[in-house]
């Protein structure tokens, strides 16, 4: 039997939140999971763009495609499976009008959180702005969803929650210690927010068990019928864009990813690439990372939703169903830099410019995911490769040599 479920997604118009929509809504979701979704996205587009949903919309194919409204404060597909709304995540009163603009049409189900700032080295500058919007925005999206009874949340997370690992030659683990050796505030909020929700969940499941009656018991039986489910997503560093070319990574200024980078090289809007570092202990002397395809993260988040419902299997030892739960989402394999640029280079059919620099302050030598967890508990994992990553990105940059601004 086909189910459906609105889902709220913050910071939707992103690189991976418009992504995930694109998985969240395709057919192919609909027929494998039972599960036909409606979103609704909430951004301020300070660090994206709208046109990310017109393109969801192209990608999926919905119904008279996606609009905004003349102010831009709105939009929606004919439908009504895809639904943005510009609002600041940290601003309640804003948020709120979104809850109850929804709530007599059965509310939300569960929200996506990938609301927030982002940048490593930014976040370096203006430690208070990081922790004010990434902080703030969680705060008041969990207290809205508790108001409102939606108590299903997977959040957008990341590796740099482990820091600088004990042994950079091994794959990182859920159970890895986190949060002492962080080298970046970016990275201390995301830390921060696990704790939060960890607390937050625990809260809960401690009420659950309460026994009694009086004025709360009511409230109690409620939080039995529907447990808060909380899923983090640790991921690596994702990379490549939509098959079509039509959505891909649309960075303001200079990016602060090296794929991104790479590709702007290529398209001719910066001179060379530069490697920080050849001197480390790996085999061309580079730094090595765990790169994961964009689409095989967004499909990571529909298999997250499913297992925080409980039906990702039968055995319900394996829902998340009233859990917390932490995953990585990686591939496991990691690429040097030089791996990177050069692999991107035979998409592109000549070779990227390179000059040495030294190396920079808190970059690690390796950096991979153990994803077994992933793949045993909720069923996901990484399908794309090198090549595809590569392909894709490049597919994206040369339609779309401005990004999203070649539509204006």
């Amino acid at each position: 039997m086909v189910t459906h479920k609105r889902v709220l997604v913050t910071g939707g118009c992103g690189y991976i939140g418009s992504h995930t929509l694109v998985s969240l809504l395709d057919p192919s979701t609909a027929s494998r999971t039972n599960v036909v979704y409606s979103v609704v996205v909430v951004d301020n587009l300070v660090n994206s763009s709208s046109e990310s949903l017109r393109r969801v919309a192209d990608v999926v194919a919905l119904d008279g495609g996606f609009a905004t409204s003349d102010d831009g404060l709105s939009g929606r597909d004919a439908g009504g499976r895809l639904e943005f709304r510009k609002v600041d995540c940290a601003d309640i009163s804003a948020l709120r009008a979104v809850f109850e603009e929804f709530a007599p049409l059965g509310g939300f189900d569960a929200a996506v959180h990938f609301a927030g700032l982002k940048a490593v080295g930014e976040s370096k500058s203006m430690p208070l702005r990081y922790y004010e919007v990434n902080l703030g925005t969680t705060l008041t999206l969990l207290d809205l969803m508790e108001e409102y009874g939606c108590r299903s949340i997977v959040f957008s997370s990341s590796a740099t929650v482990y820091g600088v690992a004990k042994d950079e030659k091994a794959k990182l683990k859920e159970t890895d210690e986190v949060g002492t050796t962080i080298t970046n505030c970016y990275g201390r909020t995301k830390y921060m927010i696990e704790q939060i929700l960890q607390d937050f969940h625990a809260s809960h499941e401690s009420s659950q068990h309460e026994g009694g009656g009086g004025d709360d018991g009511g409230k109690r039986d409620a939080a039995k019928d529907n447990p808060w489910s909380v899923v983090v997503l640790r991921y690596f560093n994702p990379a490549g864009a939509h098959p079509s070319g039509k959505m891909g990574e649309d960075p303001s200024g200079v990016p602060n990813n090296l794929m991104p980078f790479v590709a702007q090289v290529a398209v001719g809007r910066r001179p060379h690439v530069t490697v920080f570092g050849n001197d480390y202990d790996t085999p061309d002397g580079t730094g090595v990372r765990d790169y994961l395809h964009v689409m095989d993260l967004a499909d990571g988040h529909v298999a997250a939703l499913g297992y925080a419902d409980g039906a990702t299997t039968g055995d319900n030892s394996r829902s998340g169903r009233g859990k917390l739960s932490t995953f990585n989402l990686g591939t496991g394999t990691g690429y040097s830099v030089l791996d990177m640029v050069d692999a991107f280079g035979r998409a592109v059919g000549r070779p990227i410019p390179v000059v040495v620099g030294p190396r920079r302050p808190g970059d690690v030598t390796i950096y991979m995911a153990d994803p077994t967890r992933a793949k045993e508990e909720m069923g996901w994992e990484a399908r794309k490769d090198l090549d595809d990553m590569c392909r894709d990105l490049w597919s994206w940059q040369t339609n779309n040599p401005n990004g999203y601004r070649d539509a204006a």
